[in-house]
């Protein structure tokens, strides 16, 4: 008898309730720059804190309570040989943006993605610093939910030598609004309007890292696309929603993992965007594939970006 398909709604209760709890332990860990606090892994760029394991402990655990029959990729618990199948697969990074974590700037989150036969299905993206949270199932939109306050503006100081006193508190709201922030999301127009997303990653020498330098020079330089900026955050799945928010145009990454980037990929798609290889010609990106193009959703010139984009991408990264 033939196992009843994945109730996508209903994974994507589960990962959104884990997320906000797990968020709460991040938010309450310490973490620093002292060796006492992070082990490395391939590197000193590559690091890892108990707080990583810990968190991915309790999604583990969670996960194979609530879903026993369904296999689980982890970052601090799953071999990076590990192949993603067809099955029913939960993709996990419990802190993502580690190095950030450590040096406390507060851009990470924790990234939850379900992928069915390859395609994600269901992607949860919580920063619980700033209480950001996005979240998207397949064939239902892309959504952020975060506080809302009702003033611009921080409350007054109050205080003998302030010379004015707070009126009422501010008392924080939730809304939950559906991406792109700009609807329509305006066309694409090409590099020289463009702000990009790029990461460093951990691969300090050979032919990737050269790749990765040449492209950034590429895109950057006068001669070469001029994008308006470039911008490295130090989380891929929150670039990946940074593009789906329409505030970036694109993200383009080599050397991450399914994990950093299959929920932020499910989020981009159902904002409208695309999510391509990182090489020219990959039209099909993988979510395993380890190189990726991000671009955001647009009511034209996707594709022309895509391939401008790929005629600046200095030369071919191999993973």
């Amino acid at each position: 008898m033939a196992s009843p398909p994945p109730n996508l709604q209903e994974i994507h209760s589960t990962l959104y309730a884990l997320a906000i709890r797990v968020g709460q332990m991040i938010t309450s860990a310490s973490p620093t720059t002292s060796n006492s606090t992070f082990t490395t892994k391939k590197n000193s760029s590559d690091l890892v804190t108990e707080t990583d394991r810990l968190v991915e402990d309790v999604i583990s655990s969670t996960l194979h309570q609530e879903y026993p029959s369904y296999a689980f990729l982890g970052e601090e618990t799953s071999a990076t040989t590990s192949t993603l199948t067809s099955s029913p697969t939960f993709i996990v990074d419990p802190i993502d943006g580690t190095t950030n974590f450590v040096h406390a700037h507060p851009y990470i989150s924790i990234s939850l993605a379900f992928v069915y036969d390859f395609i994600p299905c269901v992607g949860i993206v919580y920063n619980p610093f700033t209480q950001h949270l996005y979240h998207a199932v397949r064939g239902q939109g892309a959504f952020l939910t975060c506080p809302s306050l009702p003033t611009s503006a921080p409350p007054l100081p109050s205080g003998p030598n302030a010379g004015m006193e707070n009126v009422e508190p501010v008392i924080a709201a939730y809304t939950t609004t559906r991406l792109p922030l700009r609807a329509p999301a305006p066309p694409l127009e090409g590099l020289r309007t463009a702000l990009v997303a790029v990461e460093w990653g951990n691969e300090r020498a050979g032919n990737n890292w050269e790749v990765k330098t040449r492209t950034f020079a590429n895109l950057a330089g006068e001669e070469g696309g001029m994008v308006h900026s470039l911008r490295s955050l130090g989380s891929a799945a929150l670039n990946c929603c940074a593009v789906a928010r329409g505030d970036l145009d694109a993200y383009w990454e080599g050397g991450c993992w399914a994990w950093d980037v299959a929920a932020g990929w499910c989020v981009v798609e159902e904002a409208g965007g695309r999510v391509v290889g990182g090489n020219e010609g990959e039209w099909d990106g993988k979510v395993d594939g380890r190189r990726y193009l991000v671009v955001r959703g647009a009511e034209g010139g996707q594709e022309e970006f895509v391939r401008e984009f790929w005629g600046r991408v200095g030369g071919k990264l191999e993973y």
